[in-house]
């Protein structure tokens, strides 16, 4: 088997044993609880039975050892000095074996038999080492015929003299089945035998299984009654969970009807959630009122399309009241208006948000001019769950906008008059100066001379027309996927400057492609390139900084250590022939405008004297939409 193999089966177990686990368990709370609490209760009880049952065993079994040891050593007490000095009045002593054990069990015999007596079941007795035989065995009328008899070479009495140390057996010995305690009887240092005293195990096996019923009883009363307790507490606390589950629908339609107030832990979370509840009623009123009493339009939809919100100022913008497409698909319901790309069904499609989309809304009245905003909603865990789109109706904002930018375009008009009239009246005064003094007269070699000057006022004339004619021309963009990193590197390269003067390029490598008019935005990065190098006196360098800003743009950067720019110049650097160059025309920085301008970009620009200037574009990556519907 293969690592990928064990690995697989090694993730499989546990979801195998989660599964199984989900089909054992009940599937009501309380039916879990109850289980639960059955078995934290029910485990500990019989478990704590079990050791009773053992405890009980061994105390029974350990009480039984020491009243059997107890017994012996009364035996040995009645022993005395021990057989040599009962034999004492025997003439033949140890010599004739018959007649010594007859003569010390006719002394011993009453005493085992009164210790029998005292405890009922009990056998006792003495067996003597010199003469191997059993001396006396109590009660005598049960078990006189065994005296004289030798133990068997096994028996476990041989090892109790051997050692000379007491010993338990329990199995089958003279008497049958018995637990036997015995004891050494040592007299002078010396193991001259031993005692027992003895009961039936089946005895013992009776209080034993007494003991275990007791036991049996006691865990299943307490089983049962922690049953009963737990069915008690849990259907309780059945009756509140549904009261807390009952709360919560009702607060699902109507957030004004709080959870009936509890005792303890879940009254504490009963309280809890009615504050919640209140607070997400307030909340939900605010945003309420806010959608209510807001200008703009706001309509959102879920994943599938359908309408969550509708607010008064979009039924007036579409004319439709929001009881009559709640719920019902976006996309059927304004499929009239669907002719051009819609911001807030592209931005449910694609993710992607959009600002101040201008568009158009036909009503039968009039078209009414929008600017649509579109964002994607999430949830409180970031799931995505809809888009939004806000509406600004900027009718009037634009018919204001026509009227400042025409008396805007009028001043400016007037501006640049005086500017091309100024930038053509100086060579035309040379122009006519020349003539009219060529006119009175003059030499063949002035008549050479001023010819060219003329020529050259000539030329500036044209250069100037040139010039203007280009601005006033500037063409639509014609978008396409354009490479930043090696545009900025190719402009580098075409810019022709001072060798004291560096280029130090810090251009982010993983920039994204941009939709732009490769050429014109060329046109307007090497205008400004040769701006900033022409601006550095001596030794000095220029910074072309790229890297992506933000989600959706680009910010280029040009900065240069030169001269700078006046303060008071900083408002003009983009009108229309103003410069700072001797021999500029001032329609550099203003063609630029126009190209970032043309791109949705912005550019702006930031000089000091003596410290240099900073001009940042901001561009795009992807061109906005055409103007269309919300």
């Amino acid at each position: 088997m293969g690592e990928g193999d064990r690995q697989t089966r090694h993730t499989e177990h546990p979801v195998r044993l989660k599964k199984l686990s989900e089909r054992l368990l009940p599937a009501k709370m309380r039916q879990r609880l109850m289980l639960t609490s059955f078995v934290m209760v029910a485990l500990p009880i019989f478990l704590l039975g079990i050791i009773l049952q053992h405890e009980g065993r061994e105390a029974l079994l350990n009480e039984k050892q020491d009243k059997l040891f107890s017994l012996a050593r009364i035996l040995d007490i009645e022993l005395g000095p021990g057989f040599d000095a009962l034999l004492a009045d025997l003439p033949s002593g140890w010599e004739n074996r018959q007649a010594a054990i007859a003569h010390l069990n006719a002394k011993l015999a009453p005493v085992t038999d009164k210790i029998a007596a005292s405890d009922p079941g009990v056998g006792c007795g003495y067996y003597s080492r010199r003469l191997d035989a059993i001396i006396t065995y109590g009660p005598s009328k049960d078990y006189g015929g065994t005296v004289g008899r030798a133990i068997a070479a096994d028996h476990p009495g041989r090892d109790v003299m051997a050692v000379g140390k007491p010993s338990v057996e329990t199995g089958a010995l003279v008497r049958g089945s018995i637990m036997n305690a015995m004891l050494p009887i040592v007299r002078g240092g010396e193991v001259i035998g031993y005692i027992w005293a003895n009961e039936f195990t089946d005895a013992i096996e009776r209080q034993e299984q007494t003991v275990d019923r007791t036991v049996l009883a006691i865990t299943l009363g307490g089983i049962l009654l922690a049953g009963l307790v737990i069915h008690s507490m849990s259907k309780r606390l059945s009756r509140e969970v549904d009261v807390v589950v009952g709360g919560l629908a009702g607060l699902k339609n109507d957030l004004r009807k709080p959870i009936r107030p509890l005792r303890g832990e879940l009254g504490e979370i009963v309280d809890a959630v009615n504050i919640m509840a209140r607070a997400l009623l307030d909340a939900r009123t605010l945003t309420e009122n806010i959608l209510t009493s807001i200008a703009d339009g706001v309509v959102a939809v879920d994943l599938d399309g359908r309408i969550t919100a509708f607010n008064p100022a979009a039924e007036v913008m579409y004319g439709v009241p929001a009881a009559e497409v709640m719920g019902r698909s976006y996309r059927e319901l304004f499929a009239d208006h669907m002719h051009v790309a819609s911001a807030l069904l592209d931005t449910l499609d694609t993710g992607h948000s959009h600002i101040g989309v201008a568009l158009e809304l036909p009503r039968t009245d009039a078209v009414w001019r929008l600017t649509a905003t579109s964002s994607i909603l999430h949830d409180g865990e970031n799931r995505r769950i809809g888009a939004v789109v806000v509406l600004k109706d900027v009718s009037e904002r634009d018919r204001l906008m026509v009227q400042v930018m025409r008396a805007d375009r009028l001043a400016a008009l007037g501006e640049l008059t005086a500017s091309i009239a100024h930038e053509i009246r100086n060579p035309l005064t040379s122009i006519r100066g020349f003539i009219q003094y060529l006119g009175d007269g003059g030499e063949p070699e002035e008549w050479s001379r001023y010819s060219k000057i003329i020529i050259e006022e000539v030329d500036v004339l044209n250069e100037t027309i040139s010039k203007l004619l280009a601005f006033g021309r500037l063409r639509p963009p014609q978008m396409t996927e354009v490479d930043v990193v090696e545009l900025i590197k190719d402009v580098s390269f075409l810019a022709n400057g001072p060798a004291s003067v560096q280029i130090d390029l810090q251009i982010d490598k993983d920039l994204p492609k941009i939709d732009a008019d490769a050429e014109a935005l060329k046109q307007a990065l090497l205008n400004l390139l040769i701006n900033a190098l022409q601006a550095i006196a001596d030794d000095g360098t220029v910074v072309v900084t790229a890297r992506r800003h933000g989600d959706d743009a680009i910010r280029i950067e040009v900065r240069d250590d030169g001269v700078g720019v006046a303060p008071n110049h900083l408002n003009k650097v983009f009108d229309p022939f103003f410069s700072t160059k001797p021999s500029g025309t001032g329609l550099g920085l203003a063609m630029v405008h126009r190209i970032i301008d043309a791109h949705h970009g912005v550019i702006s620009f930031d000089s000091r004297v003596d410290y240099g200037t900073i001009v940042t574009i901001e561009l795009p990556i992807v061109a906005p939409l055409p103007e269309g519907t919300a």
